[in-house]
Formats: C-alpha cells, sequence, structure tokens
C-alpha cells in the first residue's frame, strides 16, 4: 500500500514541531501575564453541542463521528429510501470533531457558571477540525489560539486585548496594525441610510472593499437591493481620512439621533483614547469602518490583526459578544475573545526570517562511538551535561568516523565530540563546531562549567 496523507491534514517534521513550539510558548506566556488561566476540552463533542451554531454552511462542515457498532441496524429504512439526510444524520452519528473552540467553551461556562469566578479569563491552544475543501493555507486540522474573557462589559478588556495582541508580536517581533471597528457602528449605517433589513447584505458587500474596490462594493449593494439613495448616503465610507478620532467625529453628526450607532462611536472612541494614553501609536490601531467580521456573532468591537511586511490575510481577529451561553440556557454573560492564527504567523516569520536559532531541536552535543570503555565513559559524561539541561547524545555504532561526521553533518548536530583513550587518560574533551569548523580540546573541567 502506497502511503499517503488524509486531504487537508500535515506531518510536521521536528524543526517545524520546534518553530510552532516557540510561537505557542510566547502566546502562552503573555496569556498568563495577563492574568488568563488555560483550559482545554475534549477533541468531540455531542453532535447537538455544535450544529445550528455556525449557519448553515458551517454546519456542513462539521466533521461527524460514526457511531459504534452496527449503526446500520438502528436506521429506519424508510429514511434510507427517502435520503432524509437530517434523520439519517441523528440515527448514526451523535459526536463531532470540535469545529472551534468558542462553541466548547460555551458549553463548558454553561456547565460551571455556578463554580467560576466572574470575570472568568480562559485561554485555549488546541486543535480544531474543518471538512473545507483543502487548498493553500487552508487545512482540516489546525491550531487555534484564543484568549476571551466572560462575565464583563466593562469597556477596559478590550483595551488590555489590543495591549496583549500587541505585546505579542512585539515578542514575535512581528509588525502589526490592529484594524477596529464596532458591530453597533455598522447597524447606525444601515439606519442611517434606511437599509435596516439589509443590514447583512451591506455589511457582507462592504467587507470586500479591500478586494473588489468601491465600485465592486456598489455593484455589490445593488445587486442585493439596496437603492442608489442608500448607497449615495455612504458614499463618505470610501473617503476616510487616516485620522480615526476625526472620522468619529463625522459619525457623531451623522448618527444624531441614531440611538445605536452613537453608542458605537462612544465604546470605539473609549477604546482608542485609552489605548493611546497607555502609549499605543496612531499608525498601529486604525479604525476600519469597513470591517465587519462575523456578523451574526459579535456585538460590540471588532479586532482584525494584519502584518505589515507581509502579503497575507488577517493573522488575528476577535470581537465582543453578548449571550455567550444562552443558546445552552444560561443569559446574561457576555464576552470577548480574540484570537491568534498560528499557521500564518508561522508563515510570516519565516518569509520574514523571524525564527530565532533557538527555535530548533538541534541536539548540541553528538559523542563518536570509540567502542569499548570509551564508549562508556562516553555515556557518563552524556549523562553530566544532560543533567545540566545540555542535549547530548552517542552515535549508536562503531563505525566508520566519516559516517558519524555525516550522521551530524545532516541531523544538524552543533559539536562532534571525540572522547577517546587519550582524552579520557589526561581528562580532557575534544571537540569540533561543525558549523565554524574549528576543533580544540579543553580540560573536562572546563567543557562542563
Amino acid at each position: 500500500m502506497k502511503p499517503s496523507l488524509a486531504k487537508g491534514t500535515r506531518d510536521f517534521t521536528a524543526q517545524e514541531v520546534s518553530r510552532r513550539k516557540y510561537i505557542i510558548n510566547i502566546l502562552q506566556n503573555n496569556f498568563e501575564l495577563f492574568g488568563f488561566q488555560p483550559l482545554e476540552t475534549p477533541s468531540f463533542e455531542n453532535l447537538s453541542t455544535l450544529t445550528g451554531k455556525y449557519g448553515e454552511e458551517g454546519d456542513r462542515l462539521i466533521f461527524k463521528i460514526l457511531n459504534s457498532g452496527d449503526y446500520t441496524s438502528k436506521v429506519h429504512q424508510a429514511d434510507w429510501e427517502n435520503k432524509s439526510h437530517q434523520k439519517l444524520t441523528s440515527q448514526i452519528s451523535d459526536k463531532a470533531l470540535r469545529y472551534d473552540l468558542t462553541v466548547p467553551f460555551a458549553r463548558f461556562v454553561a456547565m460551571n457558571h455556578g463554580k467560576l469566578t466572574f470575570p472568568y479569563k480562559r485561554y485555549q491552544i488546541q486543535p480544531v477540525w474543518r471538512a473545507d475543501r483543502p487548498q493553500k493555507g487552508r487545512f482540516r486540522e489546525f491550531y487555534q489560539c484564543d484568549a476571551d474573557v466572560v462575565g464583563s462589559e466593562s469597556l477596559l478588556q478590550e483595551v488590555e486585548l489590543v495591549q496583549l495582541y500587541l505585546k505579542s508580536f512585539s515578542d514575535l517581533k512581528v509588525p502589526v496594525t490592529i484594524h477596529v471597528n464596532n458591530r453597533k457602528i455598522l447597524s447606525g449605517l444601515a439606519e442611517y441610510a434606511g437599509i435596516t433589513d439589509k443590514l447583512i447584505d451591506f455589511t457582507v458587500a462592504l467587507d470586500k472593499l479591500d478586494k473588489i474596490g468601491k465600485e465592486g462594493v456598489v455593484n455589490e449593494l445593488l445587486e442585493r437591493g439596496i437603492v442608489q439613495e442608500s448607497i449615495d448616503k455612504l458614499d463618505f465610507l470610501f473617503t476616510q481620512s487616516d485620522d480615526a478620532l476625526e472620522n468619529l467625529l463625522q459619525l457623531k453628526e451623522k448618527f444624531a439621533g441614531n440611538g445605536i450607532g452613537l453608542k458605537g462611536v462612544e465604546e470605539l472612541e473609549f477604546v482608542l483614547t485609552q489605548s493611546l494614553s497607555l502609549g499605543v501609536n496612531i499608525e498601529n490601531l486604525v479604525f476600519d469602518i469597513t470591517l465587519a467580521r462575523g456578523l451574526d456573532y459579535y456585538t460590540g468591537a471588532i479586532f482584525e490583526v494584519k502584518a505589515d511586511e507581509v502579503q497575507m490575510g488577517s493573522i488575528g481577529g476577535g470581537g465582543r459578544y453578548d449571550n455567550l451561553t444562552e443558546v445552552f440556557g444560561v443569559k446574561n454573560i457576555p464576552g470577548i475573545g480574540i484570537s491568534f492564527g498560528l499557521d500564518r504567523i508561522y508563515l510570516v516569520l519565516e518569509e520574514l526570517g523571524l525564527f530565532p536559532e533557538e527555535a530548533s531541536s538541534n541536539v548540541e552535543y553528538l559523542f563518536a562511538n570509540f567502542g569499548g570503555d570509551e564508549t562508556l565513559e562516553a555515556l557518563k559524561l552524556i549523562m553530566q551535561l544532560r543533567a545540566k539541561g545540555i542535549s547530548a547524545e552517542l552515535y549508536p555504532e562503531n563505525a566508520k568516523l566519516n559516517k558519524q561526521f555525516t550522521y551530524a553533518e545532516k541531523k544538524g548536530i552543533r559539536n562532534l565530540v571525540f572522547l577517546g583513550e587519550e582524552e579520557i587518560k589526561n581528562k580532557r574533551v575534544t571537540f569540533k563546531n561543525l558549523e565554524a569548523g574549528e576543533q580544540k580540546t579543553i580540560s573536562l573541567e572546563e567543557f562542563l562549567s
């Protein structure tokens, strides 16, 4: 049988695993610095927990798990004959791989809200699965790195998450811009233009501005049944200045008497002014009035992070949501959350050459195998190195030295150590740095210091 990978999955080499761990360790360290606590949920959930939470398209991408045993014996013949997909699914599958980390988190909070201390801050770094069509940058199995706060309506949470984003990407040495908007502003714009009933159509088209331009957005708005008069009222959206606070002031004037729009402006103004007061550069925090991600999900602030020096989609995003747990029967638990795109961050670091040398799993020392008593002495010395946290290994066979050299070079081992009869007798160690090509002999004490 020819070995192959399931579509949309990947193997990760030692170097790739080490580099991913480098990113994850920085994110995890910052999550904990900001007071978030770790949470892990099962890889699979009850199917009923997941379905109906992501929309029709999302439901189709859920990986369902077949029930164990002879599940076909429980399926009614009529359902086979009528090909009733929904009925068939419910009879042959009642579990599914998690589609994201948010719905399982909502389920956890709903089940444990009586035991949790609010506001509850959790971070989660785990894989998720989607039965999507694999393509470049899109996989069926991938990691999400989420940080959420639930049980607080304070806008200081938004300010904190801006800080978390900027510190994390600063630690990764990736220059970024955080694009921000507010769901209430989008609702206010729809009300201002008299298209409240077309809110979704309006924002879906507006969100494509950077891809299809003004003309493309206008044409799509017309195709979606939005009249030219309303489009003309929204023309100012395409001529926003670079000054976020000036743009908000313009909105205040247009939203006179528009309660939800003014509320959105007020919230966003607070987040921007507080962030700037804390030293955030206005160039790194941009008010993007066309940002409309997750409309059915978010109710307040919206974030999207883009790398400044690489042509890539967003490498992070999130926003505020109300009643996260309402679908599970627990109301009035507002929340806000952000996510870091591990795979895209990896590609950015790789393109910019930002992975440090220590973000690799290379062994520090390979001890040449000379056989006999030398081997035992080498193993003793290796034990001492490992006790100090230094990686070392012994070549397993007493092979020709050329073969041992080749092994070290191919594996990327930095130093080849020679502990022969003469070295043991004089309590010395000879080693060659394979990167610099330099060889020297030093005392055993110096080597271990």
